[in-house]
């Protein structure tokens, strides 16, 4: 009778899995003959979680830019999804080593570039295999999938193909189906790349995903992608470097999935390559980060992306289709599945040893500085579950970020405390270490974040514990509130009203003061009025300027409420030391107009950045004007235009150069960045020169061909952090001390400027943290950073580096608020 049961039950699974329909039977067409809209995913996924109820739950995590779902399908057998949320406390009680659970928790995310449109494709059939004919995988594992982690760059490239290819497909790679325009389909909406966001958080799709992510913190996590056309496949292992906090266990992982994956790839005759290219270092990747907290974290890296379409001829005279592609990356998604579940026990116990191994050097990150950049930190801490606390009163002593040496700095409860002594120990230590250790500089991003220099703040790195009152954080980082209690007041009848300028949350405050049509002032010079003193940049606010605005009290209380700006009500203009609100010292801020030019030449991703900066973290309105057709735009209705970063070359004709010129000369004000400066420089540009080396012609010798890329890096900075000097006189520089820690991305350099050089470099060039070679730190000293240079009634505001890099590098960002509002 038992016999007839089992027989009966397995014949009633058979029966219900074959009704399942595969994704070409669900959508009407073969998979790998079109691209699947994202909606159409999505009713896939649906369909499944509908008709499989018992082993696949679906939850949507949020929402894009473009309102598109973000989905989460949760995968195993009946057993395990009945009683999923109890594995999923379980296993999180692993963090403290008490955890009983069994199961190996693997995490597949798809698509984080939206052109890179197999990985979605591929997840539909891996979802389905896994449903049946490789069902056994579902015992010991809960497989997480996230089919498209950038609904709005898939959707972006699929409809762009759909539109532009042949019919049938043409596998010439010169025709247009094959060559994307300037907008890719590879970035989200704002046109950041979601796959060096995991760490910063900068993009509302990142900040989701990581509520859930945290949840689970799953055994395994792939990241799939796509490379060229002509690369064949990658797998783990990874390349070196490595990261120092990587364990023995999760290398030897890397290296079984990779056999299992070689396995499978050798019998069908299949190209890959391992141990190259895709290292284990900058933290923001989809497969660092989650190595970081605790995962067998890799990366999956197939031929074709957004070249591909649905068939290339590639260098070799083969075809590559996305049938090809598909089968690749399933194969590979299906293996990991395979080698968690016959691993699954030795996964929960490894993970259970990668937490309780805190044995750091250094025990504390203690960190000083402006409230609103603790704030703006502590809100990224929460976003990570990384606690923190407030210290005793007292000093403390380690190594100081500032100066490269041991030393000590005072504290008082309103100084940050982040300890190693915490589950989210090893990804404290990655993004709060002063220099990360770098086994090979031979790497595939930048190579310095620490979060101290990022945030501009003043912080000691103890190897002994510091007291003080240590909490469990809220994972909600609206709750973080500033310091002191209750909101800020202001005397109705009051004179005027005066706060510093220190932060983007001053930024943000004056942009919304200008949207209600509040008029500001600005200090040039430092003063001191009613016992308290200003620095240069702070904001002045009066009834006078104001007094035709019948709602001006109402709406500056409600502002500086808003975003707890404590203002000084002064009753008179006339200050105890500095300059009269009268003097022409105090000028009004103009509200400026500001235009930014798109398209080819800039970067996507710089422009993007700034795109993001205006409409998320200002909130102040930019009108953008596209390379087709800018020139043929009346500027002089604009205060601003600014160039984002990107290949310029010779890109202004002699005659918009002209024009440019005539605009600044006349009042405006061009803020060129990185590579647009190349395009305004020289004889019949603006004043800057590019810095000049001389060239050492003993050096000029012949080298191995094996050496070549040695070679190279020794004129490279791959992301490096150098203490800059800063003339904090000078309102480009206003709201900063005298020193600036700047993320330097290349070797770029240019000569100081006569007069106005806000941000430099002086003769010793040694980065703090990362790296740079040898011969990029000679071309780099003793050059500017970022500079004005008055033209006329105009200014040409240069900035080298990038203050808005991938958006998390916080205290550069009040150097572009600076161009845009201080600089007159």
């Amino acid at each position: 009778m038992t016999r007839f049961l089992h027989l009966s039950f397995f014949l009633f699974s058979f029966i219900i899995t074959a009704q399942l329909k595969s994704p070409s039977e669900f959508l009407g067409y073969e998979l790998g003959s079109e691209f699947t809209r994202h909606y159409e995913v999505v009713d896939y996924y649906e369909y499944l979680a509908k008709e499989a109820s018992d082993r696949v739950k679906l939850i949507e995590y949020g929402q894009t830019n473009e309102r598109r779902p973000l989905l989460l399908a949760f995968v195993s057998s009946a057993e395990n999804i009945s009683n999923l949320e109890n594995i999923r406390q379980e296993h999180l009680k692993d963090i403290e080593g008490s955890g009983n659970t069994s199961k190996a928790i693997v995490w597949l995310s798809y698509n984080v570039h939206g052109n890179e449109s197999v990985g979605t494709e591929a997840s539909m059939q891996t979802i389905y295999e896994l449903l049946t004919t490789k069902s056994s995988y579902l015992e010991d594992t809960v497989v997480i999938m996230d089919p498209c982690i950038n609904p709005d760059g898939r959707d972006r490239y699929s409809n762009w193909y759909n539109q532009y290819k042949n019919s049938p497909h043409q596998v010439d790679p010169n025709s247009k189906e094959h060559n994307e325009g300037w907008w890719s389909g590879r970035s989200n909406h704002y046109m950041f790349d979601l796959n060096r966001d995991w760490a910063w958080l900068t993009q509302v799709e990142s900040q989701q995903r990581l509520k859930y992510y945290n949840k689970w913190l799953p055994h395994v996590h792939v990241d799939f992608h796509e490379q060229g056309v002509d690369n064949p496949y990658y797998f783990a292992p990874a390349a070196e470097p490595y990261h120092e906090v990587i364990t023995d266990f999760q290398r030897d992982f890397q290296v079984t999935l990779g056999k299992n994956h070689a396995k499978y790839f050798d019998a069908n005759g299949w190209f890959y390559f391992t141990k190259e290219i895709f290292d284990l270092f900058y933290p923001s990747y989809g497969d660092t980060y989650p190595t970081y907290n605790g995962a067998i974290g890799m990366t999956y890296e197939q031929g074709g992306s957004g070249r591909g379409g649905l068939g290339v001829i590639t260098k070799i005279g083969d075809t590559l289709t996305l049938k090809d592609r598909i089968a690749h990356h399933h194969t590979t998604g299906l293996s990991t599945v395979e080698v968690a579940s016959k691993n699954a026990d030795k996964l929960n116990s490894e993970f259970k040893k990668f937490y309780k191994n805190r044995n750091f050097k250094y025990k504390n990150y203690v960190l000083n500085g402006d409230e609103d950049k603790i704030i703006a930190l502590k809100k990224l801490l929460s976003k990570h579950e990384i606690a923190y606390g407030s210290p005793s009163k007292g000093s403390v002593k380690g190594f100081n970020y500032s100066t490269g040496t041991s030393g000590s700095m005072p504290i008082s409860e309103k100084s940050l405390v982040v300890s190693t002594n915490q589950p989210k120990a090893t990804l404290v230590k990655v993004l709060f270490e002063p220099n990360a250790k770098l086994s090979d500089s031979l790497t595939y991003d930048i190579t310095a974040w620490s979060l101290p220099y990022a945030y501009g703040l003043n912080a000691i790195a103890t190897t002994s514990s510091v007291d003080g009152t240590f909490t469990d954080n809220s994972s909600d980082e609206d709750k973080v509130v500033h310091i002191y209690v209750g909101k800020p007041t202001i005397d109705e009848g009051a004179y005027a009203y005066v706060t510093d300028w220190n932060s983007m949350e001053d930024t943000r405050f004056l942009a919304e003061l200008f949207k209600n049509g509040i008029r500001v002032r600005k200090a040039d010079h430092p003063f001191t009025i009613k016992g308290s003193t200003f620095k240069r940049g702070s904001l002045i606010i009066t009834r006078a300027d104001n007094q035709n605005k019948s709602d001006f009290i109402e709406s500056l209380q409600r502002i500086s409420q808003k975003h707890l700006v404590q203002l000084t009500s002064v009753n008179t203009g006339y200050v105890d030391s500095g300059k009269d609100f009268g003097s022409s010292s105090v000028q009004m801020i103009t509200k400026p107009k500001i235009a930014m030019l798109s398209g080819k030449p800039t970067s996507t991703l710089r422009f993007g950045e700034i795109w993001h900066f205006f409409e998320q973290q200002l909130h102040y309105p930019v009108t953008i004007l596209d390379s087709d057709y800018w020139d043929k735009v009346d500027l002089k209705d604009y205060h601003i235009l600014i160039l984002p970063g990107g290949g310029y070359g010779n890109y202004f004709t002699e005659s918009q150069l002209t024009k440019l010129k005539e605009w600044v000369k006349n009042g405006g004000k061009l803020l060129a960045m990185g590579g647009a400066i190349n395009a305004i420089d020289g004889e019949n540009g603006f004043g800057i020169k590019k810095k000049e080396v001389e060239k050492d012609s003993s050096k000029n010798q012949p080298k191995p061909h094996k050496n070549s890329q040695r070679e190279f890096i020794k004129k490279a900075i791959t992301g490096a952090i150098f203490k800059t000097k800063v003339d904090n006189s000078h309102p480009l520089a206003y709201g900063y001390g005298t020193d600036y820690f700047t993320l330097k991305l290349g070797s770029d350099s240019y000569d100081y400027l006569k007069n106005g050089n806000a941000v430099y470099l002086e003769g010793n060039t040694k980065p703090v943290s990362g790296f740079a070679g040898s011969e990029a730190q000679k071309k780099v000293g003793s050059s500017l950073i970022f500079g004005v240079e008055q033209y006329g009634q105009g200014q040409v505001i240069y900035m080298i580096d990038n203050p808005l890099f991938r958006g998390f590098w916080e205290n550069g960002k009040l150097f572009f608020a600076n161009a845009l509002f201080m600089v007159d």
